[in-house]
């Protein structure tokens, strides 16, 4: 299973861990992604989506057509 948002193609990024001593060493930060359930009340059906906390928050304040249509996507390119 990828680590990406469906919503906003949020994707782990990579970087260093730096020691006291300046050691580096890789390490990856992956998004906080969470798998959900949303109505959507246009199309009167229930939609899995595997988003971001923060597509979360934004799709709760909009909705999630209003988000799509801001974000240039279609239903289907987003269902699970």
């Amino acid at each position: 299973m990828s680590q990406k948002c469906e919503l906003t193609d949020k994707k782990p990024l990579v970087g260093n861990k730096v020691s006291h001593a300046r050691n580096r060493s890789k390490t990856r930060q992956a998004p906080n992604l969470k798998k959900k359930r949303i109505y959507v009340p246009e199309k009167e059906r229930w939609v899995r989506v595997k988003l971001s906390t923060r597509a979360l928050r934004t799709v709760n304040k909009k909705g999630l057509m209003n988000f799509l249509e801001d974000e240039g996507l279609e239903l289907d390119d987003v269902l699970v």
